[in-house]
């Protein structure tokens, strides 16, 4: 047993470092080569700068338009996380509490269910005819896509959530005569924050980082561009500028860093609350 034991804590050990060079080497890679001029990045790919190099920054910065795109990513991952944390724990809240003895719910959520398994380029053809039908083809339409598309896998997550809680302090409420829309805002809602945190920096870093949806819904005008589309333009007929594509990375990694870094414990806390089941 103890040899066994051993073996074991030297495997997890094994996939601890393995995923810390699969994560660690490529944001090294990133970061390093946006501070490295051309000639240094053509001589030696995988060396460390020789010396602290900004101008690769200070490039991305001024060229033109590039503070509209970091708003219109802004704009398209609050509106959109915003939208999705006010739908998802209304639309889960009652699922959760009656799928086990009302055949209704039970079959909303598992017809909401099959929305994961089905694969983005089967639905994609559709969702630009639909999007292109009803002139949404710019920031507004991508928000209210993100906050269908995300539904399926965050409502998952909530009604486990939501199982595991207790009913007293909602049956308490309403005792006392609030609403159902009261106990869901005023009692509910304080209680899903771990859930909620999760959500949050998962959708956040998908909508943040996604290039698919805005390259077939923002590219009817490079006005409507986020970041994505912006570093994707360092990319010309013939040759890529990648020291300059390195600093773009560089500089759209920080707020997702910000991010997870201040709402880390909350993250953790409801990923492993919404697992286990007692």
């Amino acid at each position: 047993m103890k040899r066994q034991g051993l073996v074991l804590r030297a495997l997890s050990y094994l996939y601890v470092l393995l995923g810390c060079i699969l994560i660690g080497g490529p944001m090294y890679l990133t970061v390093a080569n946006a501070m490295k001029d051309t000639q240094q990045f053509t001589s030696n790919f995988f060396a460390p700068p020789q010396s602290l190099y900004l101008d690769n920054f200070i490039n991305v910065i001024s060229k033109a338009n590039y503070f509209r795109y970091v708003f219109n990513s802004t704009f398209v991952m609050v509106a959109g996380v915003a939208l999705i944390l006010l739908l998802v724990p209304i639309t889960a809240f009652p699922v959760a509490r009656h799928m086990r003895t009302k055949r209704y719910y039970r079959f909303v959520y598992y017809f909401i269910l099959l929305g994961i398994f089905v694969p983005f380029q089967v639905k994609m053809l559709p969702i630009v005819k639909l999007m292109a039908s009803l002139k949404l083809m710019n920031p507004v339409g991508l928000v209210l896509l993100y906050g269908c598309g995300a539904l399926c896998q965050d409502i998952f997550l909530m009604v486990g959530y939501i199982q595991t809680l207790p009913r007293d302090l909602e049956e308490a409420a309403a005792i006392d005569g609030c609403t159902r829309l009261g106990v869901i805002f005023r009692i509910v809602y304080p209680l899903l924050s771990p859930m909620l945190a999760t959500i949050l920096i998962k959708d956040a870093l998908w909508i943040w980082n996604d290039f698919q949806m805005p390259l077939l819904i923002l590219n009817v005008s490079t006005d409507y561009w986020t970041l994505p589309l912006f570093q994707y333009n360092f990319k010309s007929t013939y040759s890529v500028d990648f020291t300059m594509a390195f600093a773009a990375f560089t500089l759209s990694i920080l707020p997702m860093m910000i991010i997870f870094l201040l709402a880390q414990k909350k993250i953790m806390g409801g990923l492993t609350t919404g697992a286990v089941k007692s």
